[in-house]
């Protein structure tokens, strides 16, 4: 049964973070940092505070995630734009807008432009991307539709990427899937401030669910 918030489990808020909560959120610092400090500010744009609040229902689960959560997002071998590539795919494959939304801001960041959080949407086929832009992508393709990278992405990746770095491709790619599960399984929604997609986005990513 859903709450007057339209979601399964309702997140708690910053106020009823207890020191065991605290403690658990902690293993990723720089987003309970920027969390409080903008629960502190008002609430507003206070990006992934639904996501540590659904987490702290479970301290020991949110302390092992977040830890691994961390590494993947922060710690890998690969670089921030990488990263967000990965990210951004998977969470359009696996119809994440909260996902997607929250990593478009931090794609931009790392350098990637509207045009390419854009394409992310049509996949590694879309004839813009280079070659190794468009063997980056088609991993979470590869790993969203086989669980395996193929055979031909792998003879792609090789040239360019070491043991580790293609090691955290992988634990990456299912970290964020395993995310998304929890998000759309939870209802989460877009916290206050946060502008989720436009009507044409969303009906495309409805469609491609549909067509899944």
């Amino acid at each position: 049964m859903q709450d007057e918030n339209n979601t399964r489990m309702s997140p708690l808020l910053p106020p009823d973070w207890s020191d065991e909560i605290l403690d658990a959120l902690g293993a990723f610092p720089s987003g309970l940092q920027f969390v409080l400090s903008r629960w502190e500010d008002g609430g507003e744009d206070a990006r992934g505070m639904y996501t540590l609040g659904s987490l702290a229902h479970y301290p020991a689960l949110a302390k092992a995630f977040l830890t691994f959560n961390r590494h993947v997002a922060q710690g890998s071998t690969l670089t921030a734009r990488e990263r967000e590539l990965l990210i951004l795919r998977i969470s359009w494959l696996r119809h994440s807008e909260y996902e997607f939304v929250q990593h478009a801001i931090l794609g931009r960041r790392a350098g990637l432009t509207d045009e390419e959080i854009e394409r992310v949407q049509a996949g590694p086929d879309a004839p813009q991307w280079n070659s190794e832009d468009a063997a980056l992508v088609r991993v979470a393709d590869d790993l969203h539709t086989h669980t395996r990278i193929s055979d031909t992405t792998w003879a792609a990746l090789v040239p360019r990427y070491d043991t580790q770095q293609i090691m955290d491709m992988v634990f990456l790619v299912g970290c964020y899937n395993v995310l998304a599960m929890a998000l759309g399984s939870f209802d989460i929604p877009l916290e206050p401030g946060v502008e989720g997609f436009d009507s044409q986005t969303r009906e495309r990513m409805l469609a491609s669910r549909e067509g899944s």
